[in-house]
């Protein structure tokens, strides 16, 4: 990858990279220093990314990165995320707010699935490919969170 194409990756993909692991670290600071890290870890690399592989490489990284950074952040594993039942005392006017929370519920890789499926508009094997997935993986992720999300939004307790 020359200079022009590393500086070019940069123009067409920092604003969705970072989009996505602010989605998924809620933190702005921390989402920028993912970003950042990820574009260090390109640049280091450019000899052997090869340009047309490089939005791959690019969300590949962010979503380990990210990953790491939240390990570090919190005592548990992500994979042990269970669903808990919300218990909201206030009311909601805005659903963006509300799809948000309903986010925030699922798991790290049915939150990043859905993430890069629905705000992103990648397709199952670019997804699998970023988070290391089988199709039929990103697939069932993808249902699980959906319904997940279906159930959280249907109930009237938590739209209202």
């Amino acid at each position: 990858m020359t200079r022009k194409e590393y500086n070019s990756s940069v123009d067409m993909y920092a604003d969705g990279l970072y989009r996505f692991v602010l989605k998924n670290c809620k933190d702005s600071c921390d989402a920028e220093d993912v970003i950042q890290d990820v574009f260090t870890k390109l640049w280091e690399k450019h000899t052997t990314v090869d340009f047309s592989k490089a939005k791959s490489y690019l969300f590949t990284a962010a979503y380990r990165t990210m990953l790491d950074k939240i390990k570090k952040n919190k005592p548990f594993s992500i994979e042990q995320v269970n669903y808990v039942e919300p218990n909201h005392n206030q009311q909601y006017s805005d659903i963006n707010e509300v799809i948000e929370n309903a986010l925030e519920l699922l798991p790290e890789i049915q939150k990043a699935v859905i993430t890069l499926r629905d705000y992103e508009g990648y397709n199952y094997d670019e997804i699998g490919e970023i988070l290391g997935l089988s199709e039929s993986q990103v697939k069932v992720y993808i249902f699980r969170g959906r319904k997940a999300l279906k159930e959280y939004l249907v109930s009237i307790e938590n739209v209202i």
